[in-house]
């Protein structure tokens, strides 16, 4: 009863707890290059910023096009709360949409949506130049496109030291082979979430990359080109952010409903779960001391991989209970009543 009544008069500390949480930032803040300030290239930076949005929220490159959006897409300032420009270089547009209108907007499109809540990437990333081959770390110069490029993208991202011990282990071979293990061992100090090794390799003044993501124990990989480093840096983001979002992204009444139930709850834990899995539609069904059942919309795969961001333990499947035979009618006696139908045992089982 102790967690019940947590939950009727922890309001207050429930609503702080929810606001100090560590979602990706200015994930509905886009910045978009210009070559001016006319009328005409806000316009078309606005409709860029647009597009890289909706794929930021989506994951699914088609979306930008969905004609659901032609609506907001003739008139963009119905969602947007404030832009400007900003002096570079480069000179950009930096537009913010306002969360609340731009979810109803792409939900009545029809849309699913990835939550702010996402994937920790720790990269390890080797550039090989004409002027020589080099690890990039974080407070480098060299990081500075990295992660321009991971936020117009959506994606959590980290960067290791760099410094000779970590060197000497991502080598390319290391970023480019199938085993992971030496750079899983030098990721341990960065407690991220994914793993992601690139190796971007400059040739005849067009760079190219190879890259690698590991995320438990699925993996995805891909290759890239682009014109300079920054363009490379995007371009292996967004291939990773549309390898990504299919795991976590959910349409509410698309993909079933399950019965989740987690265990070791207390108010911390609640309002953190709740964070989770606001974008599957989420329904509290009932709490028993520390043990709370939700309904929820979205596949089991999703959900497990949404839940592995908090480190939830799946716990095997409760056993149905047995069903009792229906007794024979007695000539005379009452009517046999039928038992109350025990509810089905949960789809999913975690505890913290």
């Amino acid at each position: 009863m102790r967690f019940c009544k947590w939950l009727l008069v922890g309001g207050l500390s429930l609503i702080s707890l929810a606001s100090q949480a560590e979602n990706l930032k200015g994930l509905y803040q886009v910045r978009e290059p210009v070559t001016g300030q006319s009328p005409e290239e806000r316009d078309r930076a606005t409709q860029a910023a647009l597009d890289t949005l909706v794929l930021r929220l989506t994951g699914d490159p088609k979306a930008p096009q969905n004609p659901g959006l032609a609506p907001v897409r003739k008139d963009p300032q119905q969602i947007i709360s404030q832009f400007g420009f900003d002096a570079g270089p480069p000179e950009v547009l930096k537009v913010d949409f306002d969360p609340g209108t731009t979810e109803q907007a792409l939900r009545r499109a029809g849309l699913a949506l990835w939550g702010a809540n996402r994937p920790s990437i720790l990269s390890w990333w080797l550039n090989d130049s004409t002027e020589g081959s080099s690890l990039v770390g974080d407070g480098q110069a060299s990081a500075a496109p990295l992660r321009r490029a991971a936020q117009h993208r959506g994606l959590p991202l980290r960067l290791p030291l760099a410094d000779l011990s970590e060197q000497l282990v991502a080598t390319a071979p290391a970023l480019e082979g199938a085993d992971p293990a030496a750079l899983r061992n030098a990721s341990e100090r960065y407690n991220a979430d994914a793993l992601l090794a690139v190796h971007a390799r400059e040739e005849s003044g067009q760079w190219q990359a190879k890259w690698q993501l590991w995320l438990g124990d699925k993996k995805e990989a891909g290759n890239v080109q682009g014109a300079d480093q920054a363009a490379v840096a995007d371009a292996v983001m967004l291939a990773v952010t549309e390898r990504l979002a299919p795991r976590f992204v959910a349409k509410p009444g698309a993909s079933g409903q399950q019965t989740l139930e987690v265990q070791g709850m207390n108010l911390e834990h609640y309002a953190a779960l709740l964070r989770l899995l606001e974008p599957f539609g989420v329904r509290l069904q009932s709490v028993d001391a520390d043990r709370i059942l939700y309904r929820v919309s979205g596949s089991a795969d999703q959900l497990r991989a949404q839940l592995s961001l908090a480190k939830l333990q799946e716990l095997p499947a409760e056993a149905p209970a047995p069903v009792a035979a229906p007794q024979p009618a007695v000539a005379g006696a009452p009517p046999v009543v039928a038992p109350t139908p025990t509810p089905a045992a949960p789809s999913l089982r975690f505890r913290w």
